[in-house]
């Protein structure tokens, strides 16, 4: 008991900076096992061998069965998005990650361990699970610790493990193709176990952190939800926030594992209005995010840097560094992202990753056509890559995961936000699946698509999605009373519900707190 409450020992300070340190290990997952990995693995001639899809020399020659080994891990992390999120919404936050690290590190290793192609699937999809419960419940837990006015500044810092994670995977790779040229077991089983390093740090410490105090209020365990706000909050006063949260919490009700099946299909809406919009609105966010075009420039980068002329060497050191500036973008995304609203940076971000698409379109075009000229594009090519990972990092890579924490309950936000994760995987298997197809078929023409879509994700950004940023988790819920999706009529119903009980960025005043969630949300 005296080990799991040290966290009482420490400063505001010092306590948000372990919560964002457990965080980072925990979204470290997302970007190494989900987008990193499997790309220098797959690159290795004895995995090639070893489950039976090429070639000595490690040519591909089952392509389906390829895509089927590294798409199957989508498969358990929507799984693992939903019963972790509903493990936490029962259980607490703290509680899903400990068992969402147990799941990581027992794939992790049997991946490592991998024999047989059958060997290899069943081993995914245990990571899967794992790794989509860590994707959906960290978020959540930042979000209620954080206050309204530095939610998305937060998380965004959290998002830097993302990038972190996709590079220090690139960089592995590099460094390990020079063992026995390559054709070495350790090349591909030092790459899959890495990833039990930091599933055995959370399982080590995350138990030593409090439980989110929206978690707690939802429980009746109100003396401990006032005193972990304290303790987050420092020296301010937290009266009004508490007495926010324990009036939401008095109308929390139990969910079932299956209460997302109803929510999607608007079957029942007994916990608050419009959650299917809600749910398809999370959906739809990660599935436009995948579209973008950044997955083809993250898990396909050596093929783009081939196409432009460079060697294979170049193609590894670049595509450690393409990746490498995601972290640069995310910094810049912790900046913006409560300064100038969640709409704004999507909005900002397609634009400018509609130009990007466009001008690599067309410089790669050129050097297809024109290939006395093609060492001269190169550079300009691979100067729109690196530009593409900034804008994404910068807008789309932080805002698509924080939206979903946001716009549901204190009591389905776990479970709420599996319908994030659930089309980041959708989104993400698809376009790994149709990515070399696509590249195949149309090589670069295949972002002249992607342009187009950007410009489409504008006007559905600027018609459908709420603005969350500097609005309190409790206040959100009034966008929702709105019976229209359009974003203009649910900011008129927010302001309408609450202009007449005071409401802040960080709350509500204490005498109009109570009343206005009970009466009006």
């Amino acid at each position: 008991m005296q080990i799991t409450n040290a966290w009482k020992r420490l400063s505001a300070k010092q306590l948000g900076f372990v919560i964002q340190t457990f965080s980072l290990i925990a979204i470290f997952f997302e970007g190494y096992d989900q987008q990193g990995v499997m790309g220098g693995v797959n690159a290795s001639p004895r995995y090639v061998q070893e489950v039976d899809i090429g070639l000595p020399d490690g040519t591909v020659t089952n392509v389906t069965k390829q895509g089927g080994i590294v798409s199957i891990y989508y498969l358990g992390a929507i799984v693992g998005c939903f019963l972790g999120g509903w493990i936490a919404d029962r259980l607490g936050r703290i509680n899903g990650l400990f068992l969402a690290a147990l799941f990581a590190l027992v794939g992790g290793a049997l991946q490592a361990a991998t024999q047989s192609a059958s060997f290899i699937l069943v081993a995914r999809v245990v990571t899967g699970l794992g790794t989509g419960a860590l994707t959906g419940i960290t978020p959540v837990l930042i979000a209620e610790v954080s206050n309204a006015t530095h939610r998305g500044g937060m998380l965004g810092y959290v998002f830097i493990a993302n990038y972190l994670g996709i590079s220090i995977a690139y960089w592995l790779s590099f460094g390990l193709s020079f063992i026995d040229n390559g054709y070495s077991d350790i090349r591909w089983r030092f790459l899959l176990a890495f990833q039990c390093i930091p599933a055995l740090l959370l399982l080590a410490g995350i138990r030593l952190l409090p439980d989110s105090p929206r978690f707690l209020a939802s429980k009746g365990r109100n003396k401990e939800a006032r005193e972990v706000l304290q303790h987050i909050r420092g020296n301010v006063d937290v009266e009004v926030e508490f007495q926010e949260i324990c009036a939401m919490a008095e109308h929390s009700k139990p969910n079932s594992p299956i209460e997302f099946v109803k929510i999607l299909f608007g079957i029942g809406q007994q916990y608050a209005p419009h959650l299917s919009r809600r749910a398809w609105l999370c959906l739809w966010l990660q599935i436009m995010a995948s579209w973008t075009g950044i997955t083809a420039v993250t898990a396909y980068s050596p093929v783009l840097l081939s196409q432009a002329g460079y060697s294979t060497l170049k193609q590894n050191g670049l595509a450690g560094g393409l990746n490498t500036i995601g972290i640069v973008g995310t910094i810049i995304s912790a900046q913006l992202v409560d300064r100038i609203g969640r709409r704004i940076c999507l909005m900002g971000g397609a634009a400018g990753l509609f130009l990007v698409n466009l001008i690599a379109a067309i410089l790669y075009e050129v050097s297809l056509h024109r290939p006395s000229i093609s060492g001269s594009i190169a550079p300009a090519a691979v100067t729109m890559l690196f530009l593409f990972n900034l804008i994404y990092a910068s807008t789309w890579g932080a805002v698509a995961f924080l939206i979903p924490t946001e716009i549901f309950p204190n009591e389905l936000r776990a479970q709420g936000n599996g319908f994030g994760i659930a089309g980041w995987a959708i989104g993400v298997g698809m376009t790994v699946l149709v990515n070399p197809i696509m590249f195949g078929d149309i090589k670069s023409r295949t972002y002249f698509l992607f342009a187009r879509l950007n410009l489409l994700w504008i006007p559905i950004v600027f018609f459908l999605y709420p603005e969350t940023s500097k609005r309190s988790l409790e206040s959100i819920e009034a966008m929702f009373s709105s019976s229209s999706p359009l974003f203009k009529d649910m900011e008129q119903a927010y302001r309408s519900v609450n202009k007449d009980f005071g409401v802040v960025a960080d709350g509500v005043e204490p005498e109009k707190s109570s009343s206005y969630v009970e009466e009006h949300v």
